[in-house]
């Protein structure tokens, strides 16, 4: 069995990898990977999974399957990424309170052996309540979510914003994990 390499810096992706039995080591991508405020595609979300497994390759000297992903959350079409800053953070929970909104995890898997690569997208779309300003202010200086696509996590959100889930909750979370076992199977063919 080869060696799998997490290539992220996601407590989170972590976390959901431990939970599905799967055993891997970290090693932290070399790559800017701020797509904000730009128009979605799914491209340029492949991109930047398959760049940050790429920058780990070139580190990786014995036989190893490289995960990488990128997460994004999309409204009307455009990429809300991880805030600036506080009022960042607001401006985006904001636009979304009482909104349907969009989350595209792409996955990337890399076998240096072989080189094969896969890459697959994972979509759930999340429904806020609408909220007041002061829950919106009362999230952000609890959770502080400047580390997150969108300016939440769903993990931590209080149940009064959130309406309705469709589709994957762990791909919401960073990392569709059914997805990527499917995609793990598949490689080592």
């Amino acid at each position: 069995m080869k060696k799998i390499i997490l290539a992220s810096a996601s407590p989170r992706r972590r976390e959901l990898l431990k939970k599905a039995g799967i055993h891997f080591v970290v090693e932290l991508p070399d790559y800017d990977e701020n797509i904000s405020d730009k128009e979605f595609s799914y491209k340029l979300v492949e991109m930047t999974a398959e760049k940050k497994g790429y920058s780990i390759v070139q580190k990786v000297k014995s036989p190893a399957i490289i995960i990488s992903a990128d997460t994004v959350v999309i409204h009307n079409d455009r990429i809300l990424g991880k805030p600036k800053n506080y009022e960042n953070a607001y401006k985006m929970l904001k636009e979304l309170n009482g909104q349907t909104h969009k989350v595209v995890t792409s996955v990337c898997i890399i076998d240096t052996l072989s080189g094969k690569k896969l890459i697959e997208n994972g979509t759930s779309e999340v429904t806020f309540c609408k909220v007041s300003d002061e829950e919106i202010h009362r999230y952000i200086k609890k959770y502080k979510p400047f580390d997150k696509a969108g300016s939440y996590g769903i993990q931590e959100l209080p149940e009064c914003f959130i309406k309705e889930i469709k589709g994957d909750y762990n791909n919401i979370v960073g990392l569709p994990v059914k997805m990527l076992k499917k995609m793990i199977e598949k490689i080592q063919k």
